[in-house]
């Protein structure tokens, strides 16, 4: 028997941050297809949130859910371009 086999399904709960200037719920479509994706791997969408990017903005929310006990995986989108604005790998 496979460690696989062995090993029974556990849904984890995770929140979905997107990282954009101009996004909004509307046109997420990463946002949107995580979220999709997720859920239907079985696993539970406990938050789901767009923010500016912004370092401290981001910070700020990835620090609030790090703290959280029903949030087992936080997974970031966007804000990881070649501009300025893109902020999200020196805020993390």
């Amino acid at each position: 028997m496979s460690h696989k086999q062995s090993m029974p399904f556990k849904p984890l709960n995770i929140v979905i941050h997107t990282v954009s200037d101009t996004r909004t719920e509307e046109d997420d479509k990463s946002g949107a297809v995580l979220k999709e994706r997720l859920i239907q791997s079985g696993h539970r969408l406990v938050e789901k949130l767009i923010t500016k990017d912004d370092v401290f903005h981001i910070r700020k929310v990835v620090s609030d859910w790090i703290f959280r006990d029903d949030v087992d995986v936080i997974l970031i989108t966007g804000g990881t371009g070649f501009t300025i604005r893109d902020n999200t790998p020196q805020a993390v």
